[in-house]
């Protein structure tokens, strides 16, 4: 097949995953087309079957805010004529959807170019749902081809907000040779100088990912005489006060903030426990990524995060906003090194049965060739 595939190019789950589909789609012989404002984070190699298409941004003086909605759609449909694309697969219903049934519309009568929606959490639970938004939202997604969600959870809170049910959850995924544990020895003794457990939260800082949290754990876990670390990885608005928020419980000096790195795996490897105290996860791909690096985590009990992490066997899991549990379960791997073993290994093979790539892009492929049937 030949598939167009758009996503936001920054640092964050929607266009990790378009991305990292992106690559194990061209893998199994498929020829895939980014098209977007700029190059995905995690495209990191070109190829005759992975190829980049840029937005161009037109500036003029009237606009003024440049209209990148309609720039999108008429460079979607420029490429689907031009490399004669199968289908177009956009990540986040706005504007994404809106743009590619756009250009899907423009092409009509002379070719058909499915559009298949994939949602990721935010542009339902936050963009989605505002009433600014709703009715284009709901028409972005009764107009795609096929949808998609990465959970039950936001399967059924999409249907909740626009009801709206031809829905096909497909998880997110991850590649077991890629997310492995693997030791890094000089990483490892930069960051945890006397060998202290590293303690270690991903995400792009936003409030919802309560990275203050991970500070307010982290300080009871100290209180409890173990020689720890926390190592904060990614960057985003609410960094500045995360690091005064350690510098007032007097821990700033125990933690590393390391900011956005390209190979989370290497940084995963070192790890004992991942931190995610979430107001919402929609899926919950940090704690994948960890799981499948041998790393428990310890998460809050929302969202799609329950698809992800088995609590009591893959990591523990609390209610939203209780630092005192989350300390507690934290501390307690940490002092039983055969409960860490144990719980390390289960979540590996967790991740490995039921979000490997191997059985999730056959998921993807089988739902765009049901999608090209119709």
């Amino acid at each position: 097949m030949n598939i167009g595939i758009t996503v936001y190019p920054t640092y964050g789950g929607s266009g990790i995953v378009g991305s990292e589909l992106g690559k194990e789609l061209a893998a199994r012989g498929h020829t895939v087309h980014f098209i977007a404002s700029s190059l995905p984070t995690r495209l990191t190699e070109l190829s005759d079957r992975v190829r980049f298409h840029e937005v161009e941004m037109m500036s003029y003086p009237l606009f003024e805010h440049q209209p990148y909605s309609l720039a999108l759609a008429t460079k979607m449909a420029a490429v689907a004529e031009s490399e004669n694309l199968d289908l177009l697969h956009v990540h986040y219903a706005i504007p994404h959807s809106i743009s590619a049934i756009l250009a899907r519309e423009s092409l009509k009568p002379n070719r058909n170019l499915p559009v298949i929606t994939t949602l990721h959490g935010t542009d339902i639970t936050l963009v989605g749902a505002d009433r600014a938004y709703l009715g284009i939202t709901r028409y972005g997604l009764r107009e795609s081809d096929g949808v998609t969600a990465i959970s039950h959870a936001l399967k059924n809170q999409t249907i909740e907000t626009f009801g709206f049910e031809r829905i096909t959850v497909i998880p997110n995924f991850i590649n077991p040779e890629e997310y492995t544990r693997h030791p890094n020895d000089d990483l490892r003794a930069r960051l945890a100088p006397e060998g202290e457990t590293l303690l270690m939260h991903v995400s792009n800082f936003r409030p919802v990912k309560r990275p203050c949290d991970c500070v307010e754990i982290f300080a009871r876990v100290l209180s409890h005489d173990i020689k720890a670390r926390l190592i904060m990885v990614g960057d985003g608005p609410e960094r500045a006060r995360v690091e005064h928020h350690a510098r007032t419980l007097n821990v700033f000096e125990r933690c590393s903030f390391v900011g956005k790195q390209p190979r989370i795996a290497d940084y995963l490897s070192i790890a004992d426990i991942l931190l995610l105290p979430s107001e919402h996860e929609s899926f919950g791909l940090a704690a994948l990524e960890a799981m499948a690096c041998e790393v428990p985590v310890i998460a809050t009990n929302v969202g799609g995060i329950p698809e992800v992490v088995t609590d009591g066997e893959t990591g523990f899991l609390s209610n939203l906003g209780d630092v005192e549990k989350m300390s507690l379960d934290a501390a307690r791997l940490l002092s039983d090194p055969d409960l860490h073993r144990t719980m390390s290994v289960r979540a590996r093979a967790s991740a490995l049965e039921r979000y490997s790539t191997d059985n999730v892009i056959p998921q993807y492929i089988n739902f765009y060739e049901s999608i090209l049937a119709r």
